[in-house]
C-alpha cells in the first residue's frame, strides 16, 4: 500500500515482510531510487509475460516460467508496499498505483487460465470474482472500516493455487499429457472466491450494523 496518507494500518498481513532477505531488497530498491509506483507497474509487466506464456506456450516449460511470474508479482506487490511505507516514498497518486494494477495483473493471470482449459468463461468469472473481492475490501474502507483481508481465496491464496495448479500441470502434462491439475486449481479458486465474497459482506453488514470500526 502506497497511500500518500497511509502509516501502514491498512496493508495487507505479509509475513515475508519481516524477513531480513526482503528488507534488504526493499532497501535497494529505495536506495536506487526505484519509485513504489514503478514497483507496482513491474507487476503488470510480469503479468503481461505470464499472460503471454500460458496463451501461447502452454507447455511444461511455459507453465512453469508462468508459475515463476506470478510470484514475481507478488514480491513487487510486497516491495511497493515496503519501499513506500518504511521508506517513505509515498505519493500523491500512491492509492491509485497500488490498486489499478493489482487488478490488471490478476485477470491477467486468470483469463488466459479458462482458455488452456478450453472454457474462456472460466477466466472471466475468476477474474470478475477476484474484483469484487478487492471491491469489498475498498468499500469496507470507505464506511471507516478496517480493510478486510480475510480468504479463504485472498490474493496470495488465489495465486497460491494458480501457482501450484501450474507446476503440478507441467509435471502431469509431461507424463500423462493431461492438465487436470489446472482444473482442479480453477475449480478451487472459483468456490474460494464465492466464499470469500460471502465471508467479507457478512462481515461488512454486521460491523455496519452494530457500529463497530
Amino acid at each position: 500500500m502506497n497511500s500518500p496518507l497511509s502509516d501502514g494500518s491498512d496493508r495487507r498481513p505479509i509475513q515475508t515482510r519481516s524477513k531480513a532477505w526482503a528488507k534488504r531488497m526493499a532497501s535497494g530498491l529505495a536506495q536506487r531510487r526505484i519509485t513504489p509506483n514503478q514497483i507496482s507497474v513491474a507487476s503488470v509487466v510480469f503479468a503481461v509475460v505470464g499472460t503471454c506464456l500460458l496463451l501461447w506456450w502452454p507447455t511444461p516449460l511455459g507453465m512453469i516460467l508462468c508459475a515463476l511470474t506470478i510470484q514475481c508479482r507478488l514480491l513487487c506487490n510486497m516491495f511497493d508496499g515496503m519501499v513506500a511505507v518504511e521508506w517513505e516514498q509515498q505519493s500523491a497518486v500512491g492509492a491509485l498505483y497500488n490498486e489499478l494494477p493489482d487488478r490488471f495483473a490478476d485477470a491477467l493471470f486468470l483469463v488466459p487460465l479458462g482458455f488452456v482449459l478450453g472454457q474462456p468463461w472460466i477466466g472471466w468469472v475468476a477474474a470478475l470474482g477476484a474484483m469484487l473481492t478487492a471491491y469489498l475490501r475498498a468499500f469496507g474502507g470507505t464506511q471507516g472500516l478496517a480493510q478486510d483481508f480475510c480468504g479463504p481465496m485472498a490474493k496470495p491464496q488465489r495465486m497460491a493455487v494458480l501457482t501450484l495448479g501450474l507446476i503440478l500441470g507441467a509435471v502431469e502434462l509431461v507424463l500423462t499429457g493431461t492438465i487436470y491439475s489446472l482444473w482442479i486449481a480453477a475449480a478451487v479458486i472459483l468456490l474460494g472466491l464465492v466464499v470469500t465474497c460471502w465471508r467479507r459482506t457478512a462481515r461488512i453488514v454486521k460491523l455496519l450494523q452494530t457500529g463497530e470500526k
